[in-house]
């Protein structure tokens, strides 16, 4: 993890993002330009981890989805009630700023993002999230998420697994 104390909050209008520089150039676009469009009309948050002068050193979105039950692996799927699809909240998006790599951000991210989705008071079933490509999808597999039979990149977690292991 960072040697640089990070706090993880809600994006909001004090927030510079013009400087933010991942390496991706799609990720660093909509955050720099269209996400602030998308909290305020929530079809988004937003949460970042900022340094104690505010500068932010990554940042990931949450959106309400559903997750089709067809495509869940059948040992899954069979334990759920019949209904098309299941509630799940996905991440959209997962950021590191280049001067924080390298330092176990993107997984202290993550697990914040799973410890907000376990402490909702809304139902979801899993946290779900595209991979970009497979570097990536390997960070989640690293972290116990499951990929979908027929689409690889496209992972989730049973939110039920995590409950466990954190502490309300």
């Amino acid at each position: 993890m960072s040697r640089t104390p990070l706090r993880v909050m809600p994006l909001d209008g004090d927030h510079e993002r013009a400087s933010f520089s991942s390496d991706s150039e799609p990720l660093d676009r909509y955050f720099q330009q269209q996400v602030t469009q998308d909290t305020r009309r929530r079809v988004a948050a937003c949460f970042v981890a900022v340094t104690d002068e505010q500068r932010i050193a990554g940042y990931y979105t949450l959106a309400a989805t559903s997750l089709l039950l067809a495509e869940l692996p059948a040992d899954l799927g069979k334990k759920l009630p019949r209904y098309p699809s299941v509630p799940a909240i996905r991440m959209g998006r997962l950021a590191v700023d280049q001067a924080f790599r390298g330092q176990g951000l993107g997984g202290a991210l993550l697990a914040d993002a799973l410890v907000r989705c376990v402490r909702s008071e809304i139902a979801a079933f899993a946290l779900m999230v595209d991979a970009k490509h497979e570097l990536a999808a390997g960070l989640y597999l690293h972290h116990g998420f499951i990929a979908l039979p027929d689409t690889p990149l496209s992972l989730f977690l049973p939110l039920a697994t995590v409950r466990g292991s954190i502490q309300r």
